[in-house]
């Protein structure tokens, strides 16, 4: 996977990530959100696979998975923590997990339908 500063495409990192159903965000090393220039921009809680509730710096990035670009929350993750993709990128990617082969596969088509408001943003 790649992800890419958006202010700055030139500026990348590849790594390999761990595709994570259960995480929302995708996970990327601090240092090399760094590295790229991407900075953060807030704070936000997150509750880890423990259960315990943690504050990561977030900031948005471009991820390209498999040939699809997508932009996305990225995580500040520990240096030492492996890269995760979570499924909000996935799913804006138009991927799904296949767990008969553990690989992931494109959806024929990207759902785009207009479900019940649950209010106005």
């Amino acid at each position: 996977m790649t992800i890419r500063n958006p202010a700055n495409l030139s500026r990348s990192w590849k790594g390999r990530f761990l595709v994570d159903t259960g995480a929302t965000e995708s996970v990327v090393p601090a240092s090399a959100l760094a590295e790229i220039g991407v900075e953060p921009r807030r704070q936000r809680e997150y509750e880890l696979a423990d259960g315990s509730r943690q504050q990561f710096s977030i900031a948005t990035a471009e991820l390209e998975v498999m040939g699809e670009i997508v932009g996305g929350t990225v995580v500040f993750g520990p240096d030492e923590a492996e890269p995760l993709l979570g499924c909000t990128a996935l799913e804006s990617a138009g991927l799904e997990v296949d767990p008969r082969n553990q690989t992931l596969k494109r959806l024929p088509a990207i759902p785009l339908k207009a479900g019940r408001p649950v209010a106005d943003a």
